[in-house]
């Protein structure tokens, strides 16, 4: 499977560079949990691209793969967009988060690779969003990420996350959800 943020080598960081880029994800996860929409954006670079394509089933002879840069995403975005989903969500409007949505999001998995540029990190974690609204709507989300994550002025701001749910069909009834 080719993506857009695979690192040309897995060279291994150290054990301190690993525990901060873990609590950067865990305090993003947190951040979602809780509905700080504004902190959890502060997090983005100003070069952001945050991308979750669809998947196509396809045969393992199929050179294609499940996932193309080129077609259909849930997610396609660039800072811009994603403050305009926030913004949204804010919005009474948003019927679909009044009463809001209950989430927990669980990070696992997590694999910190020096990048491609100095200072750049590839990330590599497996993700459960868990979303409960009202009384009977509960959906689980599971995938995979490959996120790159930056220090920018001594702090981690993320500059690329690609999101692969395992769903070939999404059975939401919404993606009022970031993850």
């Amino acid at each position: 499977m080719k993506t857009a943020v695979s690192a040309p080598a897995e060279i291994s960081v150290d054990a301190e560079t690993q525990r901060r880029i873990e609590q950067f994800l865990y305090r993003e996860a947190r951040l979602l949990d809780h509905e700080r929409w504004d902190d959890w954006l502060a997090l983005m670079t100003e070069d952001i691209h945050y991308w979750m394509p669809s998947m196509e089933n396809r045969r393992r002879t199929d050179k294609k793969g499940a996932y193309q840069i080129d077609g259909g995403a849930y997610f396609n975005d660039n800072l811009l967009d994603l403050t305009r989903r926030i913004t949204r969500f804010k919005q009474p409007s948003a019927w679909a988060e009044d009463p809001p949505t209950r989430h927990a999001h669980v990070i696992s998995g997590i694999e910190v690779y020096a990048g491609a540029q100095p200072g750049e990190y590839t990330v590599h974690s497996t993700f459960v969003n868990y979303r409960s609204r009202v009384e009977r709507d509960n959906d689980l989300l599971v995938g995979r990420r490959e996120d790159v994550v930056r220090d920018v002025d001594g702090g981690l701001k993320l500059a690329r996350r690609t999101i692969l749910i395992t769903q070939a069909v999404l059975m939401a009834k919404n993606l009022n959800t970031f993850f």
